[in-house]
């Protein structure tokens, strides 16, 4: 039985984002960004990367391999040889992975591409560059405090 309090972020614990871009000047900012809001970062530069640190790659059955918790993946849509899309798709079908919120982000504002995203379970759907506002309210809804100025 699967239940998404194990992703829900106790008050005072600091929440564990991994960070997938094949771009190193935007996984360094949104890493940056993220360190700015108090949370852990671990970064991949691809989709199988991410799927390895999750232990999500084909013959695993042993989710994070023991790896700390991660609450949030925040990815970029557009990589090569996996998309942030594919990338969503393979933690939405993991029964261990699914309750994770997964955020897209993407240069390119394509309706059809975010509906897509969101249809498949994603959380959010963010346009780059991004902002600390953006990742201020992004960390506010992962530690669910709605007292959160944004």
């Amino acid at each position: 039985m699967a239940s998404s309090s194990n992703w829900v972020m106790e008050s005072g614990d600091v929440p564990h984002v991994l960070a997938v871009d094949d771009n190193l000047i935007d996984r360094k900012l949104v890493e940056k960004l993220l360190r700015n809001t108090s949370c852990k970062v671990t970064t991949a530069e691809n989709g199988p990367r991410a799927l390895e640190f999750l232990g999500l790659t084909s013959g695993e059955q042993n989710p994070l391999n023991g790896r700390s918790k991660v609450n949030l993946v925040i990815t970029d849509y557009c990589m090569p040889g996996m998309t942030g899309y594919e990338l969503l798709k393979k933690i939405k079908e993991s029964s261990e992975m699914k309750e994770i919120p997964v955020v897209i982000m993407s240069s390119e504002n394509i309706p059809t591409r975010i509906n897509k995203c969101m249809e498949e379970g994603a959380q959010m759907f963010m346009l780059k560059p991004l902002k600390q506002s953006d990742v201020k309210k992004l960390t506010c809804q992962l530690m669910m405090n709605r007292d959160c100025e944004i």
